[in-house]
């Protein structure tokens, strides 16, 4: 009789707690799973559904002692990590099992150089020296493709680019040749050309390298592509498991069905010429000058937005796609004034290109702006109400308080949140609650044009469905036109009429959403379209790095 194989990682009826303040909640409640050698199983699930809790009980970066585990083993070849002492954990942690970050920006140290930060783990696990290192960290920074490797060692992380970011990262997890390596949400900052790549590149490392991956994401199509098993989690609970095919072809729970069913759908509204036009550019440039020597001249200039022409008229949406680097958001922030640029700016109909920051403050209350990261766009200090009519205070001063404060509730109430929640702080909302925030402080002046920037990337799949629509009834509503950026093409396409393709600031193509959806006619289109439609990793020179 054959010998049993022993799993290379077993998590036994764990359960992970926090509590604060004499309360005791529950994240994560008696899961279950386990990964072979050179397996890759992926926890999936929405934000708060335990998922990165998990993960990092195995590692034990949990913040002990707010956080316990009244149940359950995390038994890695056989040893309990929870019962471990910190040595035995401290030999594992980055050696044998390493992680990846969701925000390498954050996890990498601003003031380190890339080879000091990917030198320090083989000298504190492998003793190498300074040139052992150096070598090394050539190999592995050459071994995740970041091209022309000697360049970058002395860069810092802010002088890369968020795929640049995420490889240094990988080569960081993978310096002392994991067994296991735990990927958080690698891939979600990402534009779809890189992650396709990111995603690849972890296969061809797994093939050759035999570790093993636990992959948490709240991405189905990236599961798809790089999972072997999958979990399936939502309030602390693994509700469904199994292998990838049965999980797609025959989901059993209804969470897994709501999960697979969960992205943006709808059409945006008919394009109408009629409509009065709100943004017209013509030739529009913007060159950051490159400046060298002594004296600081001038030798070349980065043109970030180079001789672009949009048109957006009212109840309309125009959507920017293009990678990071591309000049999307440039473009955008030129419209509004908001940084300088060349060339003609109509804000309906009136040239407001030369207009000063004075000029343009009354202009500002029918121009506004949604960002990114709700959780850094909104002020950790002031309450919601507070944030949502500071906007009001500028524009409105003559408001009564209690007229402000009618205000306030009636665009919570819009964007579908609790008016009576607007004493509460932005750390006590949830990720897609803080984006409607972010919506709310926008629509409280009741703006001719919005420019949303990436505005559902940070989100979960579902919570993105949910933001789409309720983007979609304010633009019907209140008939607005939406300069829509973002690399998330499945979104644009429920969202935006008229689509632009930018690419190192120029227009690669431009049309109608479904000329450039259904047939798109440059290479580069046609490369963005299969790493975002069949996450195929496109080795093309139109693509970067």
């Amino acid at each position: 009789m054959s010998e049993r194989k022993v799993p290379l990682l077993q998590v036994k009826d764990l359960s992970v707690a926090f509590t604060q303040g004499g309360n005791t909640s529950t994240a994560v409640d008696q899961i279950s799973f386990s990964i072979d050698k050179g397996e890759t199983v992926a926890l999936v699930g929405e934000s708060g559904s335990g998922k990165s809790v998990s993960a990092l009980s195995v590692l034990k970066l949990l913040p002990y002692p707010a956080a316990s585990h009244p149940t359950g083993e995390i038994l890695f070849e056989g040893e309990d990590m929870l019962t471990a002492d910190e040595n035995a954990v401290r030999k594992v942690r980055g050696n044998r099992i390493s992680m990846i970050f969701q925000e390498p920006m954050t996890s990498l140290n601003p003031l380190h150089t890339v080879e000091r930060q990917v030198a320090e783990i083989l000298k504190i696990h492998r003793g190498l020296s300074d040139t052992a290192a150096r070598k090394r960290v050539l190999e592995l920074l050459d071994q995740v493709g970041i091209p022309d490797p000697e360049t970058r060692l002395q860069s810092y992380p802010h002088q890369l680019s968020g795929g640049q970011r995420q490889r240094v990262m990988i080569a960081m997890a993978l310096a002392n040749e994991p067994d296991l390596l735990i990927a958080d949400e690698p891939t979600t900052a990402l534009d779809v050309t890189v992650q396709a790549q990111i995603l690849k590149l972890l296969k061809e490392l797994q093939q050759r390298t035999g570790m093993a991956m636990l992959f948490i994401t709240h991405d189905l199509g990236i599961v798809r592509k790089i999972s072997d098993r999958v979990c399936v989690m939502t309030a602390g609970k693994i509700v469904e498991a199994g292998d990838v095919k049965q999980i797609f072809e025959a989901p059993q729970h209804d969470y897994t069905r709501h999960l697979l069913a969960a992205e943006p759908k709808g059409e945006p509204p008919k394009t109408n010429d009629s409509k009065p036009k709100i943004i017209e550019t013509r030739d529009l440039k913007v060159w950051f000058p490159i400046k060298r020597g002594f004296l600081r001249r001038t030798v070349d200039h980065v043109k970030a937005v180079n001789g672009i022409d949009v048109t957006l008229r009212e109840g309309q949406t125009l959507g920017i796609v293009g990678e990071s680097g591309s000049g999307k958001t440039t473009l955008g922030l030129a419209i509004l004034r908001m940084i300088s640029s060349n060339g003609e700016i109509l804000f309906k109909g009136k040239d407001i290109a030369q207009n000063s920051w004075k000029q343009m403050r009354p202009l500002r209350r029918d121009m506004q702006i949604v960002f990114q990261d709700p959780f850094g766009a909104l002020s950790p200090r002031m309450s919601v109400a507070d944030i949502v009519g500071e906007g009001l205070q500028v524009h409105m001063p003559t408001l009564s308080d209690a007229e402000r404060d009618y205000k306030v509730a009636k665009a919570l109430d819009e964007v579908g949140l609790d008016p009576a929640s607007r004493f509460r702080y932005p750390h006590e909302f949830s990720g897609g609650q803080r984006q409607r925030i972010s919506i709310a402080r926008a629509m409280v002046l009741e703006p001719k044009f919005v420019m949303l920037d990436e505005p559902t990337s940070a989100l979960d799949m579902s919570v993105q469905a949910q933001v789409v629509d309720l983007l979609r009834d304010l633009q019907k509503a209140h008939d607005l036109a939406y300069l829509f950026i973002s690399h998330d093409l499945k979104v644009v396409r429920a969202l935006a009429n008229d689509v632009i393709v930018m690419k190192s600031g120029q227009v690669m193509e431009a049309g109608s959403s479904d000329q450039i959806f259904d047939s798109p006619q440059t290479e580069y289109t046609k490369a963005l379209m299969a790493a975002a439609f069949r996450m195929e990793a496109v080795d093309s020179p139109v693509l970067s790095q």
